[in-house]
C-alpha cells in the first residue's frame, strides 16, 4: 500500500498491535516514533501522519501505534469513467477490482450475463463484502482516498437501466451525456481507437474525450446477440481491441487505460 487509509472514526484512534496497517508501517516501512507516513480518510482528505508513540512491551495496549494526522489535500479525484463488467471468475475479479480502482474509475457495475457462470455471482468474494476490500486495496496502491462505487446486478438489462438512471440526461445537454462503449471481439462496429480518435470522434466533437464515458465489458464468453441488441438500443457502440481474445480482467484494464488516456487523464 502506498497510503494508509482510515475511516473518519479511525483517524483519531491508535492502531492496535495486530492491525495490518500498523504491521505495514512498522515492519515494512520501518517507521518509528517521530517518523511520518502517507495517510488519508476514505472518501476524504489525504495528508501526512506523524507517529507520536508506540506502546512498549509489557504495558497496557502493548504495541499500539499513536499518530497525529495533518490533512493536506482533498485526495486524488476519480475520473468520469464508469465500467460495466460481466462477472468473471472470483480469482480474476480480485485482480480486476484492484486494477480498475488503481486506474481511478468512478464506478464499477458488476452484472450477470447470459453466457456467464451464475455461480460466480454467489462467490464468497461477493457475498461477504470482500469485493469492496479489493477496491480499497487498489485505491491504497494508487495512493488515493476516493474509492469507486460498487454496484451489482443480476442481468445486463437491469444493469443498463441502473446506469442510465444514475447518469441521467445531463440536464438535457446532449454534449454532456456519456459516451457509451461496449467491447465486443466478435462483431465490433469499429475499433476502440477509431471511436476515440478517428472520424467518429471528430463527428461527435471528440465525444469520448470531452464527455463522461461508460464502458461495458462482457464476461468470459462475451455477449449474446440479445445482449448486443440491448446494448445498441441503449446507445452503446460496439468496439474492438484487435483480433486477440482477452480475459475479462485484461480487457477491463487495457480498455480503461486507453479510454482514460483519450480523455486526457494520463497526461
Amino acid at each position: 500500500m502506498n497510503i494508509c487509509l482510515f475511516t473518519e472514526s479511525e483517524i483519531s484512534k491508535p492502531l492496535a498491535k495486530h492491525d495490518e496497517r500498523r504491521e505495514h508501517i512498522v515492519k515494512v516501512l520501518h517507521k518509528g516514533v517521530g517518523d511520518t507516513f502517507d495517510a488519508g480518510i476514505i472518501g476524504g482528505k489525504a495528508g501526512i501522519a506523524t507517529i507520536t508513540k508506540i506502546v512498549p512491551k509489557g504495558e497496557d495496549n502493548e504495541g499500539a501505534l499513536y499518530f497525529d494526522f495533518l490533512p493536506q489535500s482533498d485526495g486524488k479525484p476519480l475520473y468520469p469513467l464508469t465500467m460495466i463488467i460481466g462477472f468473471p471468475r472470483p480469482i480474476q475479479l480480485r485482480r480486476l477490482l484492484r486494477d480498475v480502482a488503481g486506474l481511478g474509475v468512478c464506478a464499477v457495475h458488476l452484472t450477470g450475463t447470459e453466457l456467464g457462470d451464475k455461480s460466480y455471482m454467489k462467490s464468497s468474494l461477493v457475498e461477504k463484502g470482500a469485493a469492496y476490500q479489493m477496491l480499497l486495496d487498489g485505491t491504497a496502491q494508487a495512493a488515493g482516498t476516493h474509492v469507486p462505487e460498487l454496484h451489482m446486478h443480476v442481468t445486463l438489462g437491469e444493469c443498463l437501466d441502473a446506469v442510465c438512471g444514475q447518469q441521467g440526461n445531463a440536464g438535457g445537454d446532449e454534449s454532456l451525456s456519456p459516451a457509451k462503449i461496449a467491447l465486443d471481439n466478435i462483431r465490433p462496429a469499429m475499433s476502440l481507437h477509431d471511436f476515440l480518435y478517428g472520424s467518429h470522434a471528430a463527428e461527435q466533437e471528440k465525444a469520448a474525450v470531452c464527455r463522461p464515458v461508460v464502458a461495458a465489458i462482457g464476461s468470459e464468453r462475451g455477449w449474446t446477440d440479445r445482449e448486443r441488441m440491448l446494448l445498441e438500443q441503449s446507445g452503446y457502440t460496439r468496439c474492438g481491441m484487435g483480433v486477440r481474445v482477452l480475459r475479462t480482467e485484461t480487457a477491463a484494464t487495457v480498455a480503461g487505460s486507453i479510454i482514460l488516456d483519450a480523455m486526457g487523464h494520463l497526461d
